[in-house]
Protein backbone atom coordinates (compact mmCIF):
# COMPACT_ATOMS: atom_id res chain seq x y z
CA UNK A 1 0.00 0.00 0.00
CA UNK A 2 1.26 3.85 -0.87
CA UNK A 3 2.37 5.64 2.32
CA UNK A 4 0.01 8.10 4.05
CA UNK A 5 1.56 11.01 2.01
CA UNK A 6 0.52 9.16 -1.55
CA UNK A 7 -2.22 7.51 -0.87
CA UNK A 8 -6.37 8.27 -1.11
CA UNK A 9 -7.92 6.88 1.81
CA UNK A 10 -11.80 5.97 1.72
CA UNK A 11 -14.20 6.75 4.66
CA UNK A 12 -17.39 5.49 4.88
CA UNK A 13 -21.07 6.20 7.45
CA UNK A 14 -23.03 3.05 7.99
CA UNK A 15 -25.63 2.24 10.01
CA UNK A 16 -28.11 -1.12 10.60
CA UNK A 17 -31.37 0.38 12.07
CA UNK A 18 -32.76 -3.07 12.25
CA UNK A 19 -30.07 -3.83 15.24
CA UNK A 20 -32.42 -3.96 18.44
CA UNK A 21 -29.72 -2.25 20.69
CA UNK A 22 -29.66 0.99 18.45
CA UNK A 23 -33.45 0.93 17.99
CA UNK A 24 -33.65 1.31 21.56
CA UNK A 25 -31.36 4.08 21.78
CA UNK A 26 -33.06 5.89 19.02
CA UNK A 27 -36.24 5.67 20.96
CA UNK A 28 -35.31 6.81 24.41
CA UNK A 29 -33.64 9.80 22.38
CA UNK A 30 -36.14 10.53 20.48
CA UNK A 31 -38.63 10.52 23.57
CA UNK A 32 -36.06 12.60 25.18
CA UNK A 33 -35.97 15.96 22.58
CA UNK A 34 -38.11 18.32 23.74
CA UNK A 35 -40.57 18.31 20.01
CA UNK A 36 -40.63 17.52 16.63
CA UNK A 37 -40.72 20.96 15.21
CA UNK A 38 -37.00 20.79 14.93
CA UNK A 39 -36.63 17.82 13.13
CA UNK A 40 -35.96 18.14 9.27
CA UNK A 41 -38.24 17.17 6.91
CA UNK A 42 -37.92 13.37 6.81
CA UNK A 43 -35.30 13.92 9.38
CA UNK A 44 -36.16 10.91 11.07
CA UNK A 45 -37.61 8.19 8.96
CA UNK A 46 -36.72 4.09 8.87
CA UNK A 47 -35.56 4.82 4.90
CA UNK A 48 -32.54 6.96 6.88
CA UNK A 49 -31.30 4.08 8.59
CA UNK A 50 -32.29 1.27 7.02
CA UNK A 51 -29.68 -0.78 5.35
CA UNK A 52 -30.62 -2.69 2.38
CA UNK A 53 -26.95 -4.29 1.76
CA UNK A 54 -25.01 -1.26 0.09
CA UNK A 55 -21.96 -1.12 1.96
CA UNK A 56 -21.25 -4.95 1.11
CA UNK A 57 -21.47 -3.48 -3.01
CA UNK A 58 -20.18 -0.63 -2.26
CA UNK A 59 -17.00 -2.19 -1.44
CA UNK A 60 -17.13 -4.21 -4.48
CA UNK A 61 -17.50 -1.23 -6.73
CA UNK A 62 -14.66 -0.01 -4.83
CA UNK A 63 -12.73 -3.24 -5.43
CA UNK A 64 -13.47 -3.70 -8.88
CA UNK A 65 -13.70 0.04 -9.68
CA UNK A 66 -10.66 1.64 -7.51
CA UNK A 67 -8.26 -1.21 -6.85
CA UNK A 68 -5.60 0.84 -5.92
CA UNK A 69 -7.32 3.16 -3.06
CA UNK A 70 -6.05 3.99 0.35
CA UNK A 71 -6.75 2.59 3.69
CA UNK A 72 -10.75 1.80 4.24
CA UNK A 73 -12.87 4.16 7.91
CA UNK A 74 -16.06 2.53 8.35
CA UNK A 75 -17.62 4.99 11.07
CA UNK A 76 -20.37 3.07 12.71
CA UNK A 77 -22.04 3.62 16.06
CA UNK A 78 -20.44 0.85 17.84
CA UNK A 79 -21.53 -1.51 14.86
CA UNK A 80 -20.10 -4.01 12.22
CA UNK A 81 -21.65 -6.16 9.80
CA UNK A 82 -21.90 -9.89 10.05
CA UNK A 83 -20.22 -10.29 6.65
CA UNK A 84 -17.50 -7.76 6.97
CA UNK A 85 -13.97 -9.50 6.51
CA UNK A 86 -10.92 -8.62 9.66
CA UNK A 87 -8.61 -6.99 7.43
CA UNK A 88 -5.19 -4.58 7.95
CA UNK A 89 -6.66 -2.46 5.40
CA UNK A 90 -9.69 -1.40 6.80
CA UNK A 91 -10.64 0.16 10.02
CA UNK A 92 -13.91 0.08 11.98
CA UNK A 93 -14.17 3.62 13.98
CA UNK A 94 -16.65 3.90 16.64
CA UNK A 95 -18.50 7.35 16.90
CA UNK A 96 -17.00 6.75 20.60
CA UNK A 97 -13.75 7.98 19.16
CA UNK A 98 -14.24 11.02 17.66
CA UNK A 99 -16.96 12.21 19.50
CA UNK A 100 -17.45 13.56 22.69
CA UNK A 101 -19.35 11.06 25.27
CA UNK A 102 -21.83 13.82 26.24
CA UNK A 103 -23.21 14.15 23.04
CA UNK A 104 -23.86 10.48 22.43
CA UNK A 105 -25.88 8.79 20.85
CA UNK A 106 -26.30 10.66 17.84
CA UNK A 107 -28.61 10.00 14.48
CA UNK A 108 -27.57 13.26 12.52
CA UNK A 109 -24.70 12.00 9.92
CA UNK A 110 -24.61 15.72 9.49
CA UNK A 111 -23.28 16.21 12.89
CA UNK A 112 -21.23 13.08 12.52
CA UNK A 113 -19.39 13.83 9.09
CA UNK A 114 -18.06 17.12 10.63
CA UNK A 115 -15.77 15.01 12.46
CA UNK A 116 -14.28 13.01 9.89
CA UNK A 117 -10.86 14.80 9.18
CA UNK A 118 -10.13 13.72 13.41
CA UNK A 119 -10.22 10.20 12.48
CA UNK A 120 -6.82 8.68 13.50
CA UNK A 121 -4.14 8.07 11.16
CA UNK A 122 -6.72 9.48 8.02
CA UNK A 123 -4.49 10.51 4.88
CA UNK A 124 -4.69 14.05 3.80
CA UNK A 125 -6.49 12.66 0.42
CA UNK A 126 -9.57 11.37 1.07
CA UNK A 127 -12.55 10.39 -0.42
CA UNK A 128 -15.93 10.50 1.67
CA UNK A 129 -19.00 8.19 0.73
CA UNK A 130 -22.40 7.38 2.00
CA UNK A 131 -22.96 4.10 1.68
CA UNK A 132 -25.82 4.34 -1.18
CA UNK A 133 -23.45 6.21 -3.22
CA UNK A 134 -21.25 4.13 -5.39
CA UNK A 135 -18.84 4.38 -7.83
CA UNK A 136 -20.08 3.11 -11.76
CA UNK A 137 -16.82 2.96 -13.80
CA UNK A 138 -12.92 3.04 -13.39
CA UNK A 139 -11.56 5.20 -10.99
CA UNK A 140 -8.76 8.24 -12.22
CA UNK A 141 -7.48 9.42 -9.27
CA UNK A 142 -6.40 12.92 -11.20
CA UNK A 143 -9.93 13.10 -11.99
CA UNK A 144 -11.09 13.48 -8.44
CA UNK A 145 -7.49 15.20 -6.76
CA UNK A 146 -6.22 17.37 -10.10
CA UNK A 147 -3.90 20.15 -10.14
CA UNK A 148 -6.97 22.46 -10.01
CA UNK A 149 -8.36 21.09 -7.24
CA UNK A 150 -10.37 18.44 -6.01
CA UNK A 151 -13.73 17.71 -7.83
CA UNK A 152 -17.13 19.09 -6.95
CA UNK A 153 -20.27 17.73 -9.00
CA UNK A 154 -22.75 20.18 -10.10
CA UNK A 155 -26.39 18.74 -10.90
CA UNK A 156 -28.30 19.97 -13.85
CA UNK A 157 -31.47 21.44 -11.31
CA UNK A 158 -31.59 24.87 -9.74
CA UNK A 159 -32.88 24.97 -6.35
CA UNK A 160 -35.11 27.72 -4.70
CA UNK A 161 -33.24 30.57 -2.73
CA UNK A 162 -34.26 31.69 0.32
CA UNK A 163 -32.44 34.15 2.85
CA UNK A 164 -33.38 31.38 5.68
CA UNK A 165 -33.75 27.92 6.11
CA UNK A 166 -36.52 26.47 5.29
CA UNK A 167 -38.53 24.00 7.98
CA UNK A 168 -40.51 22.43 5.37
CA UNK A 169 -37.73 22.17 2.55
CA UNK A 170 -34.96 19.75 2.21
CA UNK A 171 -32.00 19.57 3.47
CA UNK A 172 -29.62 20.14 0.32
CA UNK A 173 -31.58 23.10 0.04
CA UNK A 174 -30.86 24.54 3.76
CA UNK A 175 -27.92 23.94 3.29
CA UNK A 176 -27.04 26.18 0.03
CA UNK A 177 -28.65 28.32 2.15
CA UNK A 178 -26.25 28.22 4.66
CA UNK A 179 -23.31 28.13 2.27
CA UNK A 180 -24.87 31.32 0.65
CA UNK A 181 -25.85 33.14 4.03
CA UNK A 182 -21.96 32.57 5.50
CA UNK A 183 -19.75 32.83 2.18
CA UNK A 184 -21.18 36.46 0.96
CA UNK A 185 -21.10 37.48 4.55
CA UNK A 186 -16.71 36.54 5.12
CA UNK A 187 -16.38 36.81 1.22
CA UNK A 188 -17.48 40.42 -0.37
CA UNK A 189 -16.65 38.98 -3.61
CA UNK A 190 -18.53 35.29 -3.35
CA UNK A 191 -20.65 34.20 -6.39
CA UNK A 192 -23.04 31.81 -4.96
CA UNK A 193 -24.59 28.90 -8.19
CA UNK A 194 -27.91 28.05 -7.12
CA UNK A 195 -27.33 24.26 -8.81
CA UNK A 196 -27.61 21.36 -6.70
CA UNK A 197 -24.15 19.63 -5.78
CA UNK A 198 -24.64 16.07 -6.48
CA UNK A 199 -25.32 12.73 -4.40
CA UNK A 200 -21.30 12.16 -5.34
CA UNK A 201 -18.32 10.48 -3.70
CA UNK A 202 -16.54 13.58 -1.94
CA UNK A 203 -13.07 14.32 -2.47
CA UNK A 204 -11.63 16.09 0.52
CA UNK A 205 -8.83 17.36 2.04
CA UNK A 206 -8.18 16.57 5.89
CA UNK A 207 -5.63 20.04 6.06
CA UNK A 208 -9.05 22.15 4.55
CA UNK A 209 -11.37 20.84 6.74
CA UNK A 210 -9.44 21.25 9.65
CA UNK A 211 -8.92 24.83 8.36
CA UNK A 212 -12.47 25.41 8.06
CA UNK A 213 -13.28 24.75 11.34
CA UNK A 214 -10.99 27.00 12.41
CA UNK A 215 -12.51 29.92 10.31
CA UNK A 216 -16.01 28.64 11.17
CA UNK A 217 -16.28 27.49 14.55
CA UNK A 218 -19.40 28.57 14.94
CA UNK A 219 -20.53 26.64 12.39
CA UNK A 220 -19.58 23.35 13.35
CA UNK A 221 -20.33 24.37 17.01
CA UNK A 222 -23.92 24.31 15.69
CA UNK A 223 -23.59 21.40 13.43
CA UNK A 224 -22.54 19.02 16.24
CA UNK A 225 -25.70 20.43 18.77
CA UNK A 226 -28.02 17.81 17.18
CA UNK A 227 -29.49 14.60 17.59
CA UNK A 228 -31.73 13.96 14.60
CA UNK A 229 -31.10 16.05 11.85
CA UNK A 230 -32.45 19.21 12.09
CA UNK A 231 -33.67 22.04 9.34
CA UNK A 232 -32.21 24.45 11.98
CA UNK A 233 -28.57 23.15 11.34
CA UNK A 234 -27.98 21.71 7.33
CA UNK A 235 -24.84 19.85 6.31
CA UNK A 236 -21.56 21.75 6.68
CA UNK A 237 -19.77 19.03 4.38
CA UNK A 238 -22.35 17.99 2.26
CA UNK A 239 -22.31 21.99 0.88
CA UNK A 240 -20.67 24.32 3.10
CA UNK A 241 -17.56 22.83 2.52
CA UNK A 242 -17.10 22.12 -1.37
CA UNK A 243 -18.58 25.34 -1.84
CA UNK A 244 -15.35 26.78 0.07
CA UNK A 245 -13.36 24.83 -1.11
CA UNK A 246 -13.93 26.43 -4.82
CA UNK A 247 -14.11 29.88 -4.15
CA UNK A 248 -11.01 29.70 -2.08
CA UNK A 249 -9.69 28.15 -5.29
CA UNK A 250 -9.19 24.48 -3.88
CA UNK A 251 -11.75 23.02 -5.76
CA UNK A 252 -13.31 22.84 -9.20
CA UNK A 253 -16.89 22.43 -9.84
CA UNK A 254 -17.83 20.65 -12.94
CA UNK A 255 -21.47 19.58 -14.55
CA UNK A 256 -22.95 16.08 -14.18
CA UNK A 257 -26.50 14.45 -15.33
CA UNK A 258 -26.36 12.36 -12.12
CA UNK A 259 -27.65 8.74 -12.39
CA UNK A 260 -29.76 8.78 -9.19
CA UNK A 261 -32.35 6.19 -8.29
CA UNK A 262 -35.09 6.85 -6.08
CA UNK A 263 -36.64 3.57 -4.30
CA UNK A 264 -39.86 5.97 -3.53
CA UNK A 265 -40.66 6.99 -6.67
CA UNK A 266 -43.56 5.42 -8.95
CA UNK A 267 -41.01 4.85 -11.63
CA UNK A 268 -38.01 3.28 -9.87
CA UNK A 269 -38.22 0.13 -11.83
CA UNK A 270 -37.44 2.51 -14.50
CA UNK A 271 -34.81 3.92 -12.47
CA UNK A 272 -32.85 0.79 -11.77
CA UNK A 273 -33.50 -0.28 -15.77
CA UNK A 274 -31.65 2.96 -16.39
CA UNK A 275 -28.34 2.46 -14.15
CA UNK A 276 -28.30 -1.60 -15.42
CA UNK A 277 -27.83 0.00 -19.22
CA UNK A 278 -25.33 2.81 -17.65
CA UNK A 279 -23.31 0.75 -15.60
CA UNK A 280 -19.52 0.95 -16.19
CA UNK A 281 -19.63 3.95 -18.29
CA UNK A 282 -20.78 6.45 -15.38
CA UNK A 283 -18.27 8.33 -12.70
CA UNK A 284 -20.83 7.57 -10.04
CA UNK A 285 -24.65 6.91 -8.75
CA UNK A 286 -26.86 7.31 -5.68
CA UNK A 287 -29.40 4.28 -4.71
CA UNK A 288 -31.31 6.89 -2.48
CA UNK A 289 -33.97 4.85 0.32
CA UNK A 290 -36.98 7.38 -0.26
CA UNK A 291 -39.06 4.56 0.90
CA UNK A 292 -39.43 6.56 4.10
CA UNK A 293 -41.36 4.31 6.66
CA UNK A 294 -42.27 1.60 4.17
CA UNK A 295 -41.90 -2.03 5.30
CA UNK A 296 -38.32 -3.48 4.93
CA UNK A 297 -40.08 -6.53 2.34
CA UNK A 298 -41.55 -3.37 0.20
CA UNK A 299 -40.52 -4.82 -3.56
CA UNK A 300 -38.61 -1.64 -4.70
CA UNK A 301 -36.61 -2.05 -1.06
CA UNK A 302 -35.94 -6.09 -2.42
CA UNK A 303 -35.03 -5.02 -5.49
CA UNK A 304 -32.17 -2.72 -4.44
CA UNK A 305 -29.95 -5.51 -3.38
CA UNK A 306 -31.39 -7.81 -6.61
CA UNK A 307 -29.81 -4.96 -9.03
CA UNK A 308 -26.75 -4.56 -7.20
CA UNK A 309 -25.94 -8.04 -6.86
CA UNK A 310 -26.78 -8.50 -11.21
CA UNK A 311 -23.81 -5.37 -11.05
CA UNK A 312 -21.72 -6.62 -8.77
CA UNK A 313 -21.98 -10.64 -8.66
CA UNK A 314 -18.23 -11.11 -7.25
CA UNK A 315 -17.36 -10.98 -3.74
CA UNK A 316 -14.81 -8.84 -2.72
CA UNK A 317 -11.89 -9.04 0.03
CA UNK A 318 -13.79 -7.40 2.72
CA UNK A 319 -16.33 -10.50 2.65
CA UNK A 320 -16.36 -12.93 4.51
CA UNK A 321 -16.18 -16.27 2.62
Amino acid sequence: MLDIEQRIDIVYLWVDGADPVWREKRRVARAAQPGPERLARHGDVEGRYRDNGELRFNLRALQRFYPDHGHIYLVTDDQVPDWLATQEHLTVVSHRELMPSAALPVFDSANIESYLHHIPGLAERFIYLNDDVFFGCEVDPQAWFGADGVAVFADVDAMPEYDAVQAHESSPVNAAVLSRQWLSERYPHYRHDARALAHSPRPLLKSRMHELERVAPELFAHARQTIFRSWLAPSIVADLLPRWLIHTGHATLRDVVPRYVSTGAHDAAQQFDALIGEFGRIPFFCINDTSDDAQADTPSLRGVADVLATLLPDRCRFELA
